[in-house]
């Protein structure tokens, strides 16, 4: 287990990792605002889904979902079909109107990514990628486990050396940037 300093230290870069998300969010196009690049981004992820289940996986009320939807619906990025299992539900499914947006989000984010880090090596870039899936994969579906927080681990590590401060705090979205909306988020790529 690593020392207590290690955890406390990335903490702090994770939490840094917002000004990450917010530089990307800038390249999201005023029609195309977060939550809008959210769902977006699950339905191409998961598929043609009832409201319920999107307001699932985007962690927010209906209404807000709801809002979302619309939004995207309006500008012909998502279509709404009878449920055939229930009349009274729709079923969202991306049309490929938002396929080409989600497209051209995902060439804004790469372009940005690439460009930040084209002096990185090509082995670090790499690493990065395997390192932040494998944390992600350790915290399991964050949108599904939602508030249930694990166990604390029952032997600490003795501290190392103080780490530094954060450039930056917390944002509080999950990588699919469901929140109350404060920021704009673009969906990640898998």
């Amino acid at each position: 287990m690593a020392a207590r300093s290690q955890y406390e230290e990335l903490t702090r870069q994770v939490s840094a990792v917002g000004v990450v998300k917010r530089a990307i969010a800038r390249l999201l196009p005023a029609e195309c605002p977060g939550g809008a690049a959210a769902v977006l981004a699950l339905l191409d992820r998961h598929g043609d889904m009832r409201l319920s289940r999107l307001a699932e996986l985007l962690a927010v009320d209906m209404s807000v979902t709801s809002r979302h939807v619309a939004h995207v619906v309006e500008q012909g990025w998502v279509e709404r079909s009878p449920d055939p299992g229930d009349r009274r539900s729709r079923i969202l499914r991306l049309t490929p109107a938002g396929r080409e947006v989600l497209d051209d989000l995902k060439q804004r984010a790469t372009d940005l990514l690439a460009d930040r880090l084209r002096e990185w090596p090509d082995d670090d870039v790499g690493q990065l990628v395997a390192l932040l899936t494998r944390l992600r994969a350790s915290f399991g579906d964050v949108r599904a486990a939602q508030h249930q927080p694990r166990p604390a681990p029952a032997v600490v590590a003795e501290p190392g050396p103080a780490a530094a401060p954060a450039d930056d705090a917390a944002d509080g979205r999950d990588e699919d940037g469901s929140t109350s909306g404060a920021h704009r988020q673009v969906p990640p790529q898998h």
